[in-house]
């Protein structure tokens, strides 16, 4: 028996009897069908990948593993997979009882060649059913788990939780690039646990933070005696992040030297240690991320060319926190009930200076910043923001501007984080503003919003 079946074969065919089985197989072959024939049923559940769009066909009465135990172990490993039995007269009984037990239908020996094609097409038709609901299924829940990992209404969000849906399930390596604080590891996290990779290691490293005499050796492992101190064989980075994904944050601090290796790693696919001769393959996706513009970098003499544009196959950035200012109020909220309810302390509610201060900032820490000042609000502290950090850029606005300036920013602001909340229709969002619709209407033509920005109808649009 093979380790795995092809998800290519439609059917899986088991029967102890050669002459019935090749009369089966025939049968279902002429019909099209890529058929898998076997004569013993021992093993076959541990053959069959997971999700497999097949119908498994099984005589009953069989030496070794009987067609009965094979269906408790096939319904063991996927509930929903058809099983079609053979049975003999006396052993209708059996097979009543096992339909009763989930198995999908019976033939009675001797049966045309029709019934056993019409029960197999049906059974197909019910499992292609079946794992098209279950795509679906997982297709909604992964962005569900988008939602709640990447949170926020703005478009940038919006196309940025798009993206990454789009890549997840790729094998393409993948670029993040994103300004300190803006959350390049939770998007790595999010394309490794929405990937087929999600039951191997994710394994992080920051390139910054590892000293250039070890470097080579944490990435890449080494031999024992490859160099002083080298006791005993290290397995690397790489190698440990084998079935799974490599996130490499910070690459632009890598050295040169280090970059030509990390080239040939992604050109092959293969690493070999320190000190040894071997070249092991690997099977892993890589992430790497940087707060820098790398093509900048590659024309300085900084990063190599070739590395980069090796990289930029795709590209994913990160708006920093400046650029989706509507979702600025609705996450420090989010984050000060959380750290509220960790510290189990009462939620406090914002001030209207104190949204004003939070508006006005730049944010250079993005939403790292924008999670420890939600921190200590919930603790009782002062914001402990610096004014002299802030920005005309969407919501907030450098000191220097005019008082009108200010109060229009303040305003869009704040309707822009209304308009992020979940609203049935424009009139809530007005009721929750306390404005008359109408009023709204002409603010959001004023500030350039729009409901539809929030899943919901145009300004245009009186509910």
């Amino acid at each position: 028996m093979t380790s795995q079946i092809d998800p290519q074969f439609q059917v899986v065919l088991v029967d102890d009897d050669p002459h019935l089985r090749k009369a089966l197989s025939q049968t279902l072959d002429l019909a099209g069908l890529k058929v898998l024939s076997l004569g013993d049923a021992r093993g076959l559940a541990a053959m069959l990948p997971v999700d497999w769009p097949g119908v498994v066909v099984s005589d009953i009465r069989m030496p070794g593993l009987d067609g009965l135990e094979l269906q408790q172990q096939l319904q063991a490993l996927d509930r929903d997979l058809p099983v079609l039995l053979i049975t003999g007269h006396g052993d209708i009984q059996l097979a009543v009882q096992a339909m009763r037990a989930g198995a999908y239908d019976f033939l009675e020996k001797p049966f045309p060649s029709e019934a056993l094609l019409d029960g197999v097409r049906r059974a197909l038709a019910l499992r292609q059913l079946v794992l098209d609901n279950r795509s679906l299924r997982l297709a909604l829940a992964d962005r569900q788990q988008l939602s709640t990992r990447l949170l926020g209404q703005s478009p940038a969000m919006q196309r940025l939780r798009e993206q990454i849906g789009a890549l997840a399930g790729t094998h393409a390596d993948v670029l993040i690039l994103g300004e300190t604080g803006a959350g390049k590891e939770v998007v790595a996290r999010a394309l490794h646990d929405l990937s087929s990779r999600r039951g191997g290691p994710f394994v992080a490293i920051n390139a910054g933070a590892l000293a250039e005499s070890v470097v080579e050796s944490e990435l890449f492992g080494h031999e024992a005696g490859a160099f002083t101190g080298a006791q005993k064989r290290r397995i690397g980075k790489f190698e440990f992040a084998n079935g799974g994904t490599l996130f490499l944050d910070e690459i632009e601090s890598m050295s040169l030297d280090v970059q030509v290796k990390l080239l040939r790693m992604l050109q092959e696919r293969v690493v070999e240690r320190l000190g040894g001769n071997q070249s092991i393959a690997l099977n892993i996706r890589v992430i790497a991320a940087t707060k820098e513009d790398l093509r900048h970098a590659a024309d300085q003499g900084r990063f190599r060319a070739d590395l980069y544009y090796r990289l930029n196959v795709a590209p994913l950035r990160i708006p920093p926190l400046r650029e989706r200012s509507e979702d600025l109020l609705f996450l420090f909220q989010h984050f000060a009930e959380t750290a509220a309810n960790r510290h189990a302390l009462p939620i406090r509610e914002l001030r209207p200076e104190q949204r004003a201060q939070l508006l006005r900032h730049a944010w250079p820490g993005n939403v790292r910043e924008l999670q420890n000042t939600a921190e200590r609000f919930a603790l009782g502290l002062e914001l402990g923001l610096d004014d002299s950090a802030s920005t005309s850029d969407g919501m907030a606005v450098a000191p220097g501007g005019g008082l009108n300036e200010q109060v229009d920013a303040y305003e869009r602001a704040l309707i822009a984080a209304e308009l992020a909340r979940p609203h049935g229709s424009l009139r809530s969002v007005a009721e929750a503003l306390g404005l008359p619709r109408k009023t709204l209407h002409d603010k959001l033509r004023k500030h350039g919003l729009m409901f539809s920005d929030a899943g919901g109808s145009s300004p245009d649009e009186s509910e």
